[in-house]
């Protein structure tokens, strides 16, 4: 989809081509209320403006979508080959970060009860483990503005692919 085709598209339609870069409810509504966007750029700022607004609730709506790093996300969605794209890296990890990953995400679900969210495109299997124990540390409050700031990041990588 050209952003042209974005900026045009009927509002129902527009929204469906959005949800796979964010299952916020709040996300694609935000988003396509704001249209025409002039350029590329400035749809990508505005999705991270949106996302980095959204109310907790709305974060735990899209980190419902994202599976865990280093799980392979079955299916033909559009969400589900945007994840796997991301997550290419961790797939060729050696197994001993795999395996730390794994055993890292089931901690951080036990501690945090939600998904382990980072943007994975352009980080190693390692610098993503690094992370995962870093975040760890993190009390609640800290640990949201983090989830909010990657799922930003994600969402910002994703519309961009969406419209160029």
């Amino acid at each position: 989809m050209s952003l042209a085709d974005f900026n045009t598209e009927r509002p129902d339609r527009a929204a469906e081509a959005l949800r796979p870069c964010n299952a916020a409810p709040r996300f694609a509504r935000e988003l396509v209320a704001g249209r025409p966007y002039g350029d590329v750029d400035a749809l990508v700022a505005r999705a991270g403006e949106v996302v980095r607004g959204l109310p907790w609730d709305e974060v735990q709506a899209a980190l419902a979508a994202h599976p865990r790093i280093g799980d392979r996300m079955a299916g033909s969605s559009a969400e589900a080959r945007a994840s796997r794209r991301e997550q290419e890296a961790v797939q060729d990890a050696g197994d001993d970060v795999r395996a730390a990953l794994a055993e890292g995400n089931r901690t951080y679900e036990q501690r945090f009860d939600q998904v382990f969210l980072i943007r994975a495109a352009g980080r190693s299997p390692a610098e993503m483990l690094a992370e995962l124990r870093r975040r760890l540390g993190n009390d609640e409050a800290a640990e949201r503005a983090e989830v909010t700031e990657q799922l930003a990041q994600i969402t910002a990588l994703r519309v961009r692919e969406l419209v160029s």
